[in-house]
């Protein structure tokens, strides 16, 4: 940007997702410039100046033909259908009506409130808080899920071995510590920067390569366990163990059996601070089961040599050393074990607790892990009571809808899904984050009604009964803020609504009053007097600490308020470690869970009562010899603004690119910038090729987010021409115990294409009359 047009544009502050930066409108054109404070600022911003005005926008209110003149009800139409534009008040009495309908004939239990919170990094205009206060007033409640297509086995699993899941991931080992204290990171999975771009509520700080530079110019060794070279940045020197996927907890028993058996370990501090040590021990030693699970025995499971791994184990033993663990592992089958393992093999090391040491589950998955935590309340939305109470796990969604009374297993429990009839998605998309999207197809065909708020045509919009074009982040007033960054922000309007786009709050407003309900969701306030009161809990926090507090007009004037942190000072694992008697862990034990009584007591075969190699169902074989690695992508946030310059400019002839081993491609015929095929029995989808000798042979990447786009929309198994991985990834559960999502890992066969290619028409919008 030139210096000319700095000075002659009036830039406001806003804030993202992947990021803190100022924005403005010249001449029509949006000019986008990242925070000045931060020290490694994401292009991602740069999505949103040919977002704004995007044809894929969604211009005005829309109902499914098939809906409006047949009624609600199941329909495989869902996503072939065409659509008929209508008034803002004319479809908000309609759906008001389909509401009133079902709250009257079926009850809460029939409503499904589909949300998944990365809408806008404004703490108001957060559609997860928005659409559960409206169905909580509406309705009095709603089934909703529970857990995170990231973290799903973690979040589970970590409160039985481990204690608060929050707490271990946001108040434990941080950057600052890593940059001053590690002498070894042991990263499985890695620590991937496109990670960590991304927070929730915003981030104006990426720290992350500078303190992972900061600690390899200090003399810190770094460790990647990963098929793909790509997890830690190029900065770090980094070992590369590429290992097959989903083999680390394989990995982390040899390295384990090696310490144990050469008198490398720390039997004090599993003594101490741990609890079903010797029942884990004899399960590593085969003595519980007859096999030893040494480096011999791993190697052929993991494709890591067995010296190799001797010699990384001794390497532990004397060094401060952080262990990591990407979220990545746990999405897939049995993740709640790598997890489980993790935090053995540090205990093993008897570091948990000491500064850059210890156990550091999912740094670098998310930019507010490994940070300081705010020392005063950010603004809420309160969303209210959800009184009908039902729920289910995030990634059975399909499940559910296919499978009303069915029972199935949860974290101890005997669960049962219930009839629904009614989905209200606001904020998130399915058709990126869910598995098999041919069952997820089929999934929504089954209810009465689809409602989706949106701001652009994704494939959700596209399978809805009723969409209600949003506004997007730009087009509104909100406050930007997150728990763990240190600059709230005053996210000023840069431009005007496209269309006929509303807020989420007034498309909720406007429903309120239909169904009687205005002053519970309202409470009488306007948006902007909203911030003004949300605003005032952040305001007060400040006084209670004698600091400065500025009112909510100069904030807004400012653009920013830098707010006060907390210390640095390990959380509930130093304070443990210091003394484990006055200050125990939250688990049944008061201690560090090897062994699990609650867990073993579930009976669970698919998660025992410690940690354990468990072999996974999908391998490759005849039909499908490689490993598919369907990983976050690197130019968006999940599927969002998958139309933006920044976002279409990685992508090679229009479709999502996937990364070969050139011996993978040579055995095929396949060349650098081809398009392939890639498929399994579940579906198929194209994609450009990348051949790199920074993945593991047999191994395929391709990144997650490109829009769902079938070639022809009537077949029940249709190709996605734009590079969807989720056509092929499998719909099934972690394990019984948790029920996480396991879309990171398949198999597959990849062909070279060698048809006409189809066209990309994932950003057209659909027929409407």
């Amino acid at each position: 940007m030139s210096a000319e047009i700095a000075a002659t544009t009036e830039f406001h502050p806003h804030s993202s997702h992947w990021g803190v930066f100022s924005a403005a409108l010249r001449d029509g054109e949006l000019l986008v410039r990242p925070h000045p404070g931060d020290p490694d600022p994401n292009d991602i911003i740069q999505n949103f100046p040919s977002a704004l005005r995007h044809p894929a926008r969604i211009a005005q209110p829309m109902v499914r033909r098939g809906w409006l003149e047949r009624g609600p009800g199941p329909d495989r139409r869902r996503g072939r259908d065409e659509f008929v534009p209508m008034p803002w008040d004319a479809v908000l009495d309609l759906l008001g009506g389909e509401l009133r309908r079902i709250r009257d004939s079926h009850g809460p239990g029939a409503v499904f409130g589909g949300s998944y919170g990365w809408a806008s990094a404004g703490r108001f205009h957060h559609a997860q808080s928005q659409i559960h206060r409206f169905l909580n007033s509406a309705f009095g409640g709603y089934v909703a899920s529970v857990n995170s297509y990231s973290s799903g086995a973690a979040s589970v699993i970590v409160p039985h071995i481990l204690g608060n899941y929050e707490e271990l991931t946001k108040h434990n080992v941080t950057w600052e510590q890593v940059a001053q204290h590690s002498e070894m990171v042991l990263a499985f999975g890695g620590m991937a920067l496109k990670n960590s771009m991304v927070a929730g509520g915003g981030i104006s700080e990426h720290v992350e390569r500078g303190a992972m530079q900061a600690a390899r110019e200090r003399g810190c060794d770094f460790v990647l366990v990963s098929p793909l070279r790509g997890d830690l940045p190029e900065e770090v020197g980094a070992e590369w163990i590429a290992n097959i996927p989903g083999t680390d907890t394989a990995l982390m028993l040899a390295l384990v059996h090696t310490l144990v058996t050469e008198g490398l370990h720390d039997q004090a501090f599993l003594d101490r601070f741990t609890t079903g040590w010797p029942v884990f021990e004899r399960y590593l030693l085969g003595e519980a089961d007859g096999q030893s699970k040494d480096a011999k025995w791993a190697a052929p499971i993991t494709g890591v040599a067995a010296e190799a791994i001797r010699t990384l184990a001794r390497r532990l033993h004397g060094r401060r050393v952080l262990v990591t663990v990407a979220h990545a592992l746990q999405r897939a089958e049995h993740g709640e074990q790598p997890v489980w393992m993790g935090a053995v093999l540090a205990a093993a090391l008897g570091q948990i607790g000491l500064p850059g040491g210890g156990y550091g589950y999912a740094l670098g998955a998310i930019g507010y892990y490994g940070r300081r935590a705010n020392a005063v309340p950010g603004p809420t939305l309160s969303q209210g009571r959800n009184r009908h109470g039902n729920y289910i796990p995030v990634a059975r969604i399909a499940d559910m809808l296919l499978n009303p009374g069915t029972q199935y297993r949860y974290n101890g429990q005997t669960r049962t899904y219930p009839d629904i009839r009614l989905v209200y998605w606001a904020g998130g998309n399915p058709f990126h984050h869910h598995q098999d999207l041919n069952r997820l197809r089929q999934a929504f065909a089954r209810v009465d009604t689809l409602v989706v708020h949106e701001l652009a045509w994704t494939a959700t919009a596209r399978h809805a009964d009723i969409v209600l074009p949003a506004t997007m982040t730009l087009e509104r007033e909100d406050i930007g803020y997150s728990s763990h960054d240190p600059l709230m922000v005053a996210m000023h309007r840069i431009a005007e609504p496209y269309g006929e786009a509303r807020d989420d709050y007034d498309i909720f407003a406007g429903l309120s009053g239909r169904l009687g309900v205005a002053e519970a969701f309202t409470e009488g306030r306007t948006s902007r007097e909203w911030l003004h009161h949300l605003y005032a809990r952040t305001q007060q926090g400040l006084r209670d600490q004698g600091l400065p507090a500025p009112d909510f007009e100069e904030f807004w004037a400012a653009g920013t308020l830098r707010l006060p942190q907390g210390p640095d000072d390990g959380g509930p694992w130093r304070a443990f470690r210091e003394d484990p008697e006055a200050n125990p862990l939250p688990t049944p034990s008061g201690r560090i869970e090897i062994f699990s009584e609650t867990i073993a007591g579930f009976g669970e075969a698919s998660c025992p009562g410690h940690p354990a190699w468990l072999p996974p169902d999908e391998i490759p074989g005849a039909g499908t010899p490689l490993h598919l690695v369907a990983n976050q992508p690197a130019t968006r946030l999940h599927s969002q603004l998958d139309f933006g310059d920044h976002s279409i400019g990685s992508k090679r002839r229009g479709r999502e690119v996937a990364s070969m081993h050139p011996a993978d491609a040579a055995a095929r015929g396949i060349a650098d910038g081809d398009v392939i095929r890639l498929f399994n029995d579940r579906g198929a989808c194209l994609a450009a090729v990348r051949l790199t000798p920074e993945i593991r042979p047999g191994v395929v990447q391709l990144a997650t987010g490109a829009w769902y786009d079938p070639e022809d929309p009537e077949d029940d198994r249709p190709l996605c021409v734009h590079g969807n991985p989720n056509v092929l990834t499998r719909d099934a559960g972690t394990s019984a115990l948790a029920q996480g999502c396991t879309g990171q890992l398949t198999v597959v066969e990849v062909e070279r294409f060698t048809g006409n290619l189809p066209p990309i028409r994932a950003f057209d919008p659909p027929q409407a009359r």
